[in-house]
């Protein structure tokens, strides 16, 4: 049956006729509405064409322009993982074990490789060494407190030539003891057959994967690593990646065995791997699957990728056809339907092989959860996938909306997971803390708010080691391993102490702040907006600050570090003696205070594992604002931690730089010239310890900052992290004793220009910071200024009003916020201004319905006062008469004469 479109129906659904049924209504006038929908089912039906039918995954691209940027959902979430969720660690036979010829072990295609492609590899012969060293393995397992740990078998291990004959007794006897001490410590083993290291007598004799031969070989091989060690292993991964054997290894040839150039080599490699995996699968369901009671599946690798212009069909196109000709390359017919996706059949058609019906039926459905890799070897080198022009992005919560979406909301397992860190990296892998981070918070992301079935996550890997075409250039392990040393001591790196925190409190917990405070703040606090002029003078101030930001100025005096510090020794001076003049002519008429403004971030470890970031930490507030808050509030002298870091620096004779010397008049000149403390407070900075060489202002600091990509943070990529700024007032509190503090400045840039949410969700959120500093830590907060009232033009937007004075919705939410005092409860006593109005219409309302009687009353009591004024009046002046009249009676002493009054 043909369909059409038509219209007419009381719902406006789709209605489908007959080719007769049609022609009878031929004649009919289509309304604009039907032909709209008619174009809309065309669109649909076109895009299924071109997409294959392949699901619903192209609308994870869709994008709602008016999705709030502090959307719950969408921010960093501190919740916990689902009780009983599988935390483990994973590791690949060949990038790990060493010992490539040791004790009966055939040599791999990848051994072949190493000598033939990658000849400035030295050997393989070190590597980790977890053939030797399995106790160590094992002592890591136990630091990190993981619930499973994958691994791989290395199949040329156990069978030399890779024919299922008779086993290496060796061999055999590693994997039976790493399994039976995995037992003894709780930890589930998940166990890959196939992880690249083909052995090379298979390569040569039957030319590898490109042999429909393997299959039955591979199976064989599966069927004896389920009779002998299928006891104690509850999940199996057939092959791992299968997408990068193929592409790489007879596409790109960047993998072994090293073959590139021929695309129908590839896809029949591709080929016989999926039947591979189906063969074993159906082995294990039908002969070990109801005693065993395991599970089984492939690991399937993926990046993902995001349209330049979401609100572009064809770049959505384009954006589904890379993940269907990479993961639904395998994925389509082991989780969808049996067969590959029709885009993919449509462009192969003369490579692809084909599968039969029977073939379909076979293939369809042998996983019995989704096995998911996203790491870098999805990612790098740039060729691993078909860009088709978009952008590649590490979105790991979309991937699994798209898997979602695809292939009927499988549960996942997270099999491969993890970044890489340079090869001189040693035990501070800072920056693979914050991809870890952001990677599972995806994931968890993904399970609370998408309700998506990932029951296990997998860090890759435990431990450095080969990194295939990387070789040693690169680590991706938990753990530090010196490949020159002969006992290879596996270190702890940060990500191995982060890691084992997440696992033990199984999430994110909420450390950084409390929950939010209901309270206000007292009545004659100080709420206001920074301008960049003021012209009030005079009288009419009360709050004078004489320089703001003489801190920063590394954005002037970039030449030298001297020409810095002597430029701030000089605003100093200037700024005590403008102190002196106010406090000796005009404070006494005046009443004001005067300070100076400092910029004043907060700053926290970029990695809280290592002493020396907490050290930097330190000492880039010393040198940001101890600087000029020591010599005003403390000592009138510089911090002695500045003195000390640049003695050192010089001594190491890696700078030149001198703060200048205070005089013994210019110290008590500069001492407590300051009335209170007055900040500008913005964001959170990260900092690492690092030396920087040449003259650069930042250099004599020896920090490094650090952008944590999973923080909230503006265009201008400010880090939105309210807690920063009560720790920042605390700081000053115990530094600088009970100080009255003024925050000058406090704001974010936001592009909206109406509903600035990003300022709304900053303002509430700092805000509240500050309330907690007022009312739990006891700093005397006398004020807030936001920043700022109007945005200047071609500069990031931090203004209220839009710089031709159109008010945003900020406007009205800081005014709420000032008329509030704070965040009271519902309950609680109204704020001053409340009351104080509260109270006016009271006495309005008394006067208006009790006029007569007041007027009565104010008469009565007018005429009574009156009465008793003339009365006492009267009684006075008759006591002075008669006691003048009395004095005549007295006798006066000789030589004296009566006056009379």
């Amino acid at each position: 049956m043909q369909a059409s479109c038509a219209a007419g129906s009381p719902g406006n659904e789709w209605i489908f006729f007959s080719a007769d049924e049609r022609n009878t209504r031929s004649r009919k006038t289509m309304s604009n509405g039907a032909l709209l929908r008619c174009v809309v089912l065309s669109t649909f039906i076109l895009l299924r064409a071109v997409t294959g039918f392949s699901g619903d995954g192209r609308a994870i691209w869709a994008k709602n322009p008016h999705l709030s940027p502090v959307n719950a959902s969408q921010l960093f979430l501190y919740d916990t993982f689902p009780k009983n969720f599988f935390w483990g660690v994973g590791t690949g036979a060949f990038q790990v074990e060493g010992s490539w010829k040791t004790d009966g072990k055939g040599p791999s295609i990848w051994d072949h490789f190493i000598q033939t492609h990658l000849r400035n590899v030295n050997s393989m012969g070190g590597s980790s060494d977890s053939y030797l060293f399995l106790e160590k393995d094992l002592s890591a397992l136990d630091f990190i407190g993981v619930s499973f740990y994958q691994f791989s078998i290395s199949w040329p291990r156990l069978f030399p030539d890779g024919i299922v004959t008779v086993v290496n007794a060796k061999g055999l006897q590693y994997y039976n003891v790493l399994l039976d001490a995995l037992a003894l410590r709780n930890i589930e083993p998940v166990v890959t057959l196939y992880h690249w290291d083909l052995p090379l007598a298979l390569q040569e004799k039957y030319g590898g994967w490109k042999n429909a031969t393997m299959v039955d070989i591979f199976n064989d091989y599966a069927t004896y690593c389920f009779q002998t060690f299928g006891d104690r292993v509850k999940y199996w991964i057939t092959i791992h990646n299968p997408y990068l054997v193929a592409w790489h290894g007879y596409g790109t040839g960047m993998h072994a065995p090293g073959e590139k150039g021929n695309l129908a080599a590839v896809y029949t490699v591709g080929h016989n791997l999926i039947k591979a995996h189906s063969k074993v699968w159906h082995t294990y369901n039908r002969d070990f699957r109801p005693h065993q009671k395991g599970w089984l599946s492939i690991t399937l690798g993926s990046h993902w990728i995001e349209p330049n212009r979401s609100e572009n069909m064809m770049d959505v196109i384009k954006c589904q056809q890379s993940m269907v000709s990479v993961l639904g390359w395998f994925a389509n017919p082991i989780h969808g339907d049996g067969d590959y996706p029709e885009v993919m059949k449509k462009k192969l058609l003369s490579i692809l092989p084909p599968f039969s019906e029977a073939e379909k039926e076979e293939v369809r459905g042998t996983a019995d959860f989704f096995a998911f890799s996203f790491g870098p070897n999805n990612f790098k080198p740039l060729n691993t996938m078909a860009k088709m022009g978009q952008n590649v992005s590490l979105n790991l919560r979309q991937v699994l909306n798209w898997i979602k979406l695809e292939y009927d909301d499988p549960r996942i397992l997270i099999a491969e997971n993890g970044w890489f860190t340079d090869s001189y990296v040693k035990t501070e892998d800072t920056t693979a803390i914050y991809m870890m981070k952001n990677f599972l918070n995806q994931v968890l992301q993904a399970i609370k708010f998408d309700e998506i079935g990932v029951f296990g996550y997998s860090a890759w890997s435990l431990l450095d080691g080969f990194e295939w075409q990387e070789a040693y250039t690169t680590r991706r392990g938990l753990f530090y391993v010196d490949f020159n040393s002969e006992q290879k001591e596996r270190k702890p790196k940060s990500s191995a102490h982060y890691y084992k925190q997440i696992i033990k409190e199984n999430g994110f917990t909420l450390k950084e702040s409390t929950p939010d405070l209901q309270g206000h703040f007292p009545c004659d606090f100080a709420w206001g907006v920074t301008e960049s002029v003021l012209k009030e003078l005079g009288d009419l101030v009360k709050l004078w600050v004489t320089i703001n930001e003489p801190n920063r100025l590394s954005d002037i005096y970039n030449r030298t570090s001297n020409d810095t510090y002597q430029a701030a020794h000089n605003l100093l001076i200037a700024h005590a003696r403008v102190w002196h003049l106010y406090d000796r002519q005009y404070r006494l008429t005046q009443r004001g205070a005067v300070s100076l403004s400092l910029h004043s971030d907060w700053a926290e470890p970029a990695n809280p594992y290592v002493d020396s970031h907490w050290k930097a930490a330190e000492r880039f507030l010393q040198f940001e604002i101890a600087w000029f808050a020591d010599p005003l509030f403390k000592t009138g002298d510089y911090p002695l931690a500045m003195k000390e870091h640049l003695a050192s620096r010089n001594l190491r004779g890696l700078s030149t730089s001198v703060l200048p010397r205070f005089s013994p008049e210019e110290s008590r000149l500069v001492k407590g010239t300051a009335d209170f403390y007055a900040l500008n407070h913005f964001t959170t900075r990260f900092v690492m310890h690092e030396q920087l060489s040449g003259s650069r202002y930042d250099a004599d600091r020896d920090v490094q900052f650090l952008q944590d990509i999973t923080r909230l943070s503006s265009p201008s990529r400010l880090a939105v992290m309210p807690w920063g700024a009560r720790k920042m007032l605390g700081w000053i509190r115990r530094n600088y004793g009970d100080l009255d503090v003024y925050i000058t400045a406090n704001g974010i840039d936001d592009q909206a220009l109406e509903n600035d949410r990003l300022r709304k969700y900053y303002l509430e959120k700092y805000v509240q910071e500050t309330l907690k500093a007022y009312l739990i830590d006891k700093v005397k907060i006398r004020g807030y200024y936001a920043f700022k009232l109007t945005e200047e033009k071609s500069k990031p937007r931090f203004g209220f009003f839009t710089s031709d004075f159109k008010a945003k919705s900020s406007v009205q939410f800081y005014n709420q916020l000032i008329s509030s005092g704070g965040f009271p409860s519902e309950s609680s006593k109204p704020t001053c201004s409340q009351t104080l109005r509260s109270t006016e219409c009271t006495i309005c309302s008394l006067l208006l319905q009790k006029k007569p009687l007041i007027f009565f009353g104010c008469c009565f009591v007018s005429t009574v006062v009156l009465l008793i004024s003339i009365t006492m009046f009267r009684r006075r002046k008759r006591r002075k008469f008669w006691k003048a009249k009395n004095l005549q009676n007295i006798p006066l002493k000789k030589g004296h004469s009566r006056v009379l009054s």
